[in-house]
């Protein structure tokens, strides 16, 4: 390792030479506080830039060890780092002046949700940071001296102001760490509860708008309905009140705009944690829950769906059933199938977003079209089994038929975005209406038949040999999906991704998984318990490609990593 009056001594010897001599800074260097690795360095000023990462102790940054004793406290500081790093960086980014993106500073951009992002990770031993620098350039002649002011200046001043504990708001890094806490209580007590999710009192659940996560200002608080109000004794907020959603099937019903589906979407996003001032701090769902939809167009292949499809009249085999063009219905039905895989207990759905042949059959269509002459079984048939045999609880928006409330355990009214709990008036108006009787078939778990193929059309293997891994590409195209090589990789129907850096993240593990794990015998289950484990013992460190992973990665849930996979073509 180099020290800093090293990389000065480069810096002046490249001065005004041609960009490519900037590849010689490459390396680590000690400076006073911290170690600075230059990993990457991009072709030319305006390529992508250049990956750095610094390096330092907790001794040198002197944060409390109860502020990373563990996994979670680790995950919160390193996002309240990430936030006080940005924030600092955007003061100097482009103050180095040059051509394309010479100047530039940038690091993640944190949303509502906290998520574990390779920007910024935390050991028991030191904080590594990653971000990304535009080296300077004069047209394409290397300007050291404008390079060496943001290694020299800027950065280490950045440095000092986010990472340094006797710089930071302490209430305010306290606040974050003692609120995950408190939420990471809920979700223990939710099981213990015998809850799916929980939404306390006076939480704000409206969003500024469709492209802003940001809360509504002079919003409805929410307020639990007296019936369904539970307590949590959390370890620093004390004891907090709201409304409890208890396992079975919940149907949460109401006018157009009175704020059903706004509940159902803080729900799916309960799985994160919020920072403060989000407005839904306090909730919090199930951890694995799922939130469905149909897909029309989606690829599938050996899905077991017989559970809701069977008797086609061209006699395929829905026990492993594959299609490249699925209807709304066969693309919900392998949804929940997949979840199911996935370990979800919890599927949220909105009747909006789903199949309507799928989700529920009248009875003046039961009597057109007899139960022998239509394939598939509706939702609100499989609801009740699920539940019974498998273990797994619905929350169903639901706003066009009266059908659901005969299978609902808990019926919520959204009234001008107030919850009434209406189950016990719902199950005497089901009295007076009862449903016509449909015998569904016999329910039981589905198989898993689904192998991925080492060798995939459109993918090239850039002249390497089969025994060694193929060389693929990937390109982010936000959080609506990715290209891997050839193949379009379409994650937009995936609701619970919630950030870019999520996608990049699916996209470096599949990759990885394709040059490492896909052998044409393992299971897409067998592949990803392998992925989950590296994930869970190294991070996603684990699937770089080079020596180091660089800025731009946050980590996905094991959903969305199954998601991911059953879109991928290959």
């Amino acid at each position: 390792m180099q020290n800093a009056s090293d990389l000065k001594t480069q810096l002046q010897a490249i001065h005004r030479r041609s960009y490519p001599a900037y590849k010689s800074l490459k390396g680590s260097y000690q400076f006073r506080d911290f170690i600075l690795h230059i990993d990457h360095v991009q072709g030319d000023p305006f390529a992508s830039p250049s990956h750095i990462r610094i390096r330092l102790s907790h001794k040198t940054a002197g944060f409390p060890a109860a502020y990373y004793k563990d996994t979670l406290t680790r995950v919160t500081l390193a996002d309240y780092l990430t936030r006080q790093f940005e924030t600092q960086v955007n003061h100097y980014t482009f103050r180095a002046k040059g051509s394309g993106k010479s100047g530039l500073i940038s690091v993640s951009h944190c949303g509502q949700e906290v998520l574990s992002r390779s920007a910024c990770e935390i050991t028991d031993k030191e904080i590594t940071a990653r971000f990304f620098i535009g080296f300077p350039a004069n047209g394409r002649t290397i300007n050291a001296t404008e390079l060496e002011k943001i290694l020299f200046d800027f950065l280490p001043a950045c440095i000092e102001k986010a990472f340094f504990y006797k710089n930071t708001d302490r209430a305010k890094l306290e606040q974050a760490i003692f609120l995950a806490e408190d939420q990471d209580s809920i979700r223990t007590q939710l099981k213990e509860k015998n809850l799916v999710a929980f939404v306390a009192d006076h939480s704000v659940l409206p969003r500024e708008s469709g492209i802003s996560s940001r809360p509504l200002r002079d919003s409805v608080p929410f307020m639990s309905p007296q019936s369904l109000r539970v307590s949590m004794k959390l370890p620093h907020e004390g004891t907090i009140y709201g409304m409890g959603i208890p396992a079975g099937i919940t149907l949460i019903v109401g006018g157009g705009y009175h704020g059903k589906s706004t509940l159902l979407n803080a729900l799916e996003l309960g799985v994160y944690n919020h920072i403060a001032g989000d407005g839904r701090e306090y909730v919090i769902t199930d951890a694995n829950a799922l939130k469905l939809r149909s897909e029309d167009g989606r690829f599938i292949r050996n899905v077991d769906i017989s559970l809701f499809i069977n008797d086609l009249p061209n006699k395929k085999d829905t026990r492993c059933f594959s299609t490249e063009d699925a209807s709304g219905s066969t693309s919900q039905a392998a949804g929940i199938v997949e979840g199911i895989e996935s370990g979800s207990k919890v599927f949220l759905l909105d009747e909006d977003t789903s199949a309507t042949n799928f989700m529920v059959r009248d009875t003046f269509m039961q009597e057109v079209i007899s139960r022998e002459k239509e394939p598939i079984t509706p939702f609100l048939e499989r609801a009740g089994d699920l539940y019974e045999k498998a273990g797994i609880s619905t929350i169903l928006v639901a706003g066009s038929s009266g059908a659901f409330f005969h299978i609902a355990d808990t019926v919520i009214q959204m009234d001008s975005y107030h919850p009434v709990d209406i189950s016990t008036k719902v199950r005497a108006l089901c009295e007076k209406y009862p449903l016509t009787e449909e015998k569904a078939p016999a329910f039981f778990m589905p198989q898993s038949h689904r192998i991925l193929s080492k060798k995939s059309p459109g993918i090239r293997s850039h002249g390497r040999g089969t025994d060694k891994p193929e060389r693929l590409k990937i390109k982010v195209h936000g959080k609506d999906g990715f290209l891997l090589g050839h193949e379009n990789v379409d994650l937009r129907c995936i609701e619970q991704i919630v950030d870019t850096e999520q996608t990049a993240a699916l996209g470096l593990i599949l990759k990885y998984a394709m040059e490492n794990l896909i052998d044409g015998q393992r299971t897409i289950p067998e592949i990803i318990r392998i992925l989950s484990e590296e994930l869970h013992r190294r991070g996603l460190s684990a699937f770089a490609e080079g020596s180091s992973l660089p800025c731009g990665y946050a980590v996905p849930r094991i959903q969305e990593i199954y998601s991911c996979f059953n879109r991928y073509r290959g």
